[in-house]
């Protein structure tokens, strides 16, 4: 019997561009095996020995005679490579619109209203790196007061201020202004607080207060039908913002990937039920938006240093999922997400080993092998991960 399962996504870890890259400029991309080969090989033992190395050709990961997971790899089905996009796929719903992109920032229609609404000019309104509108713009910002408004090539609207100018929730209170006025065809992903600290030349972004405010999924997804049955779905690391809190148990916020590796593994060995879901966001933000590539491999190797320790406290009745949610190749010339196929390793006592569970059309597959282990009435445009555990149904 299957009791619960611990999925965690490992933010941005694709593993090669998908068929229709090309729509997204982002042809050639591929963030584990380029990242691998920019650095002369990663050294991932104990991913290689749950099968990572089985699914590609990845410098320095040997692929296995007798991997100990099941493993293969999934493509996306939305259209979009965004991390709600990606996430809510992962949890049964596939989207058929794209959220809207601002490429030459947001329209008067919404920054007039929102200027209006929290009492103060803003600055920016353009697509930027966050890091470097900050530099550009905070002598302007410390002296006015004015909020730092930027997007990217992701559907978010960020707001970025110093917290001795815009006191963290001052800047919470604009988020929430924005979100309101961000409806209809103007509906982004995300309106996200960006806090910094720090003294001129010496800015610094301030993570662990960084918050998500997302449109709430405009469906039930497998955490829904997951809670209204009785079982339990703790959202550790950003996973209660990207759905709004639809469906979550329980949210546990994380200030790294490190915290976020020991709150999975206190989550793991409380006695529940259900569903742990974990996103991992360091690969994604520290460093792949950075083109990073060393700090993106180091943080590889430290998630898989601490996988043993994952690994040693799942009990009898645990099933592993390591998947991503997105690309975002670091060792290309763009800083934003890249449409990639994702890893995906299935690992347990109950999982049977070495199976190959090929190229799944969909995210969503992990939901449908959710809800069919718990004998859930949740329908999904995935397909379950048929014949992979021993007695696994409930």
């Amino acid at each position: 019997m299957i009791n619960r399962f611990i999925l965690i996504v490992l933010d941005s870890v694709g593993i090669g561009a998908l068929p229709d890259a090309r729509l997204y400029g982002d042809e050639g991309s591929n963030t584990l095996v380029n990242l691998a080969r920019a650095v002369g090989g990663l050294s991932l033992p104990n991913l290689a020995r749950l099968g990572l190395g089985n699914i590609t050709s990845i410098k320095g990961i040997k692929p296995q005679a007798e991997p100990e997971a099941a493993w293969g790899k999934m493509a996306e089905k939305s259209v979009g490579k965004d991390t709600t996009t990606g996430h809510w796929e992962i949890a049964g719903l596939v989207l058929d619109k794209p959220f809207p992109l601002y490429p030459n920032g947001f329209p008067e229609e919404v920054i007039k209203p929102f200027s209006q609404a929290i009492g103060r000019d803003i600055l920016g309104n353009k697509s930027a790196s966050g890091t470097e509108i900050i530099k550009e713009l905070c002598t302007e910002h410390l002296k006015t007061g004015f909020p730092i408004v930027y997007t990217s090539a992701d559907s978010v609207f960020q707001i970025a201020g110093h917290i001795d100018t815009i006191p963290i929730e001052e800047l919470y209170r604009f988020c929430k202004v924005a979100r309101k006025i961000l409806v209809g065809q103007h509906d982004v992903g995300r309106v996200i607080a960006r806090p910094f600290a720090g003294k001129q030349g010496e800015f610094k972004r301030i993570n662990g207060l960084r918050k998500d405010y997302s449109l709430p999924p405009p469906c039930p997804t497998i955490l829904n039908a997951l809670s209204e049955n009785g079982f339990s779905v703790i959202g550790i690391g950003k996973i209660n913002d990207i759905f709004a809190g639809s469906g979550i148990s329980r949210s546990i916020h994380t200030d790294n990937n490190f915290d976020g590796i020991n709150k999975t593994i206190e989550a793991i060995k409380a006695e529940t039920k259900g569903l742990i879901f974990t996103n991992l966001i360091d690969f994604d933000m520290v460093y792949g938006h950075r083109n990073d590539a060393k700090g993106y491999a180091k943080a590889l190797e430290e998630f898989d240093n601490r996988l043993v320790e994952i690994i040693e406290v799942l009990k009898e009745e645990d099933i592993l999922i390591l998947t991503a949610d997105h690309g975002c190749d670091p060792t290309t010339k763009s800083t934003d997400h890249s449409r990639e196929y994702v890893p995906l390793i299935v690992y347990g006592s109950k999982v049977r080993k070495g199976i190959n569970l090929g190229i799944r059309k969909t995210f969503a597959d992990i939901s449908a092998t959710i809800s069919h282990t718990f004998n859930l009435n949740f329908v999904t445009d995935g397909n379950g991960f048929e014949g992979i555990f021993y007695h696994g149904e409930n």
